[in-house]
């Protein structure tokens, strides 16, 4: 991509897939898995984009309480100037997918490496095209990537309420025409909500994505399913333990240290690949 070619959406998608598909990243490697069942492994399929413009009043609307909170910095915030913000969503791939419906309380090894060197991609993803970006002449910025960042788990004079954040990547998907929320709060994209997102701010002009919803959870079909795969208990029609589905995390950590997840609420659904359909 050159320095004075503006780049599209098509084109930054294109770049992302071709990442997707040839990077080690993506795929288990010996130095992390010794274990010849899953050296290879590939962890995420390609990914799909969309676009909101950065000044979206639904940007501002995730300062309100009952959505992030004050504490939420928005796009211009990040980026002075910013007119674009970008959210990608990578599916989880179906053998990572099928593995953890196995057993009914315990993530599955390769949900676990999906979750902790499944991270280590994206970030390793989203930093090479805020670069392309940038290489072509516009500021970008990674939130998820920069110093400025922050996420509090239990730290209890931090500014950022507990199990929060200050940019919010299913919040910004959300915003930005991905996906809406279902009633495990994870986001329910035309692929599913098995998967990861991440997103970049940039001063680069994109033609903002449809958003094909009107409501916060349209696309949930409310089945139930996930507050009964829910191994914590964390899950209700009323909303979801947050202190709960830490504990039950971090119990994991201790079984299966150094990496730990869970992900019931995200595999074995109908919304795990796909919309589902609501019942008539």
């Amino acid at each position: 991509m050159g320095s004075k070619q503006k780049p599209d959406k098509e084109t930054l998608l294109k770049l992302a897939e071709a990442f997707t598909s040839q990077s080690e990243k993506n795929y288990i490697q010996a130095e992390t898995n010794p274990d010849k069942n899953y050296l290879g492994m590939k962890i995420f399929e390609k990914p799909i984009l969309a676009v909101a413009a950065a000044d979206d009043p639904l940007f501002q609307e995730l300062l309100f309480p009952q959505a992030i909170g004050a504490h939420f910095l928005p796009p211009e915030k990040w980026l002075p100037g910013a007119r674009s913000v970008l959210s990608f969503f990578l599916p989880m791939t179906e053998r990572v997918k099928k593995s953890n419906t196995a057993d009914k309380e315990l993530p599955s090894l390769e949900w676990l490496y999906a979750r902790i060197e499944g991270q280590q991609f994206i970030d390793a993803l989203s930093a090479y095209l805020r670069d392309k970006i940038r290489e072509a002449g516009y500021r970008a910025v990674s939130p998820s990537l920069d110093e400025r960042f922050q996420f509090n788990i239990a730290a209890p004079n931090s500014p950022i309420p507990r199990y929060s954040s200050n940019w919010s990547e299913r919040h910004v998907a959300y915003v930005c025409g991905l996906g809406t929320f279902g009633q495990h709060t994870c986001l329910i994209t035309e692929l599913g909500t098995a998967g990861r997102f991440f997103s970049i701010v940039t001063d680069l002009e994109l033609e903002p994505t449809k958003r094909r919803y009107s409501s916060l959870h349209e696309y949930c079909s409310k089945c139930g399913v996930c507050l009964t795969n829910c191994p914590a208990g964390a899950l209700s029609y009323g909303g979801k333990s947050n202190l709960a589905c830490a504990a039950f995390m971090r119990g994991t950590g201790l079984f299966f240290k150094p990496r730990y997840g869970c992900g019931k609420c995200q595999t074995g659904l109908p919304c795990e690949s796909c919309i589902p359909k609501r019942a008539s």
